[in-house]
């Protein structure tokens, strides 16, 4: 396995953003956490929880349209059991963003009606998004804020520190960097998160990554590699596979020799574009075992 694996994330950030995370949690009410549907497991952030701890959480899986629904309702479920909501949403598009600000009122409801009868005047709800690199963090505040910027503190003469975004529904935002790397110990969620390009396709070669992805589609979504690749059958290993795709798309050099480099491209590429179909390449029982 390259060693390349082991991907150390800029540990000095790391250790910032969680101490920073730590401190303004005081100051928030629901913890709102990002997550790919895709692969729900390998893009959290195994910290968080220990962050936030008590506090109220709302899930979002984001890219649903992109994902296979039964597996999502199987993340769902698994998440309803923790007691707490888990909503397919498509931050592009904006679907199902109004159902996080149901949620986020729904988590912290009791809170707030405690706060009102002690004769506190009704107040926003504070907010906080996490999530690591790459799943559509600040496409998601800006369509819950209803404009197309959240740049506050970049800017010269624009204060630094703690910069509040009001968002729909009387909600505000507490919009700090939020990023939390993923853990890259196992292998599986390496792959994953290079797979759907949460992390650049140099983590391995992309011939090798390709040949991995189609190991793992052989396994769990063979029928939408066929039909995707127009193939009768697969091959007897991933890489016959891989030939045959190679062959069916034309991508070949001098003397039909298979241009695999294009070959990967393709397959990662349309997967990643949803042409391959919708698919989720984990579910709860992955890690339960």
């Amino acid at each position: 396995m390259d060693n390349r694996m082991n991907i150390n994330w800029y540990p000095g950030h790391m250790k910032k953003t969680k101490e920073s995370l730590q401190k303004n949690l005081k100051l928030i009410d629901v913890v709102v956490e990002l997550l790919d549907s895709r692969i729900p497991f390998s893009s959290k952030n195994p910290d968080v929880d220990n962050i936030i701890k008590d506090k109220p959480k709302v899930v979002v899986l984001n890219k649903f349209d992109m994902a296979d629904p039964s597996k999502i309702k199987l993340w769902q479920d698994y998440y309803e059991s923790q007691g707490v909501k888990a909503i397919p949403v498509n931050t592009i598009s904006g679907k199902g963003v109004d159902k996080i600000i149901q949620e986020c009122r729904e988590a912290v409801r009791e809170k707030m009606e405690a706060l009102i009868k002690k004769g506190r005047k009704e107040r926003a709800i504070r907010l906080m998004i996490v999530g690591v690199p790459n799943v559509g963090k600040s496409t998601l505040i800006n369509k819950l804020a209803g404009r197309k910027s959240t740049q506050t503190g970049d800017r010269p003469g624009v204060t630094k520190g703690n910069q509040w975004v009001k968002l729909k529904g009387n909600l505000e935002l507490l919009d700090t960097p939020g990023i939390l790397w993923p853990r890259f110990e196992d292998e599986n969620v390496a792959m994953n998160l290079a797979f759907t390009r949460a992390i650049k396709d140099e983590i391995l070669d992309v011939e090798t990554l390709a040949l991995r992805f189609i190991e793992k589609l052989e396994d769990i979504y063979p029928e939408n590699l066929k039909e995707r690749y127009k193939l009768e059958e697969l091959g007897q290993t991933p890489l016959e596979t891989m030939e045959m795709i190679g062959v069916k798309r034309g991508c070949l050099m001098a003397r039909k020799e298979i241009d695999y480099t294009r070959v990967a491209k393709i397959v990662l590429n349309e997967f990643r574009e949803g042409k391959t179909g919708k698919m989720t390449l984990e579910v709860p029982a992955d890690f339960e075992k």
